[in-house]
């Protein structure tokens, strides 16, 4: 299946420092990883759309059932109004259950750094796993 390649519905000015988030989600099934992909393109133009979107895209491995999504903001607040809004809020609840596991990052660069590397956005999201697992790790040895 195609990637979704990065957007930029509103340029960022060019001094400015952005918002960004980088998740990774794997689903149960291979149906579960149907479905998700067929719900991103109202997400995609449901960003084109949404006050400070300053950039996202979407890699798809719809037959190793693993998604990863990209994505820039103008502020943290920016990000959450958008995750609170239709459709996304509606289809993350739908797909939360179909979802065997998942991993965000979020972090801020200047503009000029967009649009973000899929490498640096993988090496984000395996240090913020490698994090959670030596959390984990660090709870159950208490």
């Amino acid at each position: 299946m195609p990637d979704i390649p990065w957007t930029t519905p509103t340029a960022p000015a060019p001094d400015a420092e952005v918002y960004l988030m980088a998740s990774r989600f794997e689903t149960r099934t291979l149906l579960d990883a149907v479905r998700f992909f067929l719900k991103a393109p109202g997400i995609v133009r449901q960003i084109r759309k949404a006050p400070g979107a300053h950039g996202a895209a979407l890699r798809a491995r719809v037959f190793g059932r693993t998604f990863y999504t990209l994505s820039a903001w103008q502020d943290r607040d920016a990000l959450y109004r958008f995750a609170r809004s239709e459709p996304h809020r509606s289809s993350s609840r739908a797909l939360a259950a179909s979802m065997k596991d998942s991993t965000f990052t979020f972090w801020t660069a200047p503009a000029a750094a967009l649009p973000i590397t899929w490498p640096e956005a993988v090496r984000r999201l395996a240090d913020a796993d490698a994090d959670a697992d030596a959390e984990a790790e660090a709870e159950r040895n208490r």
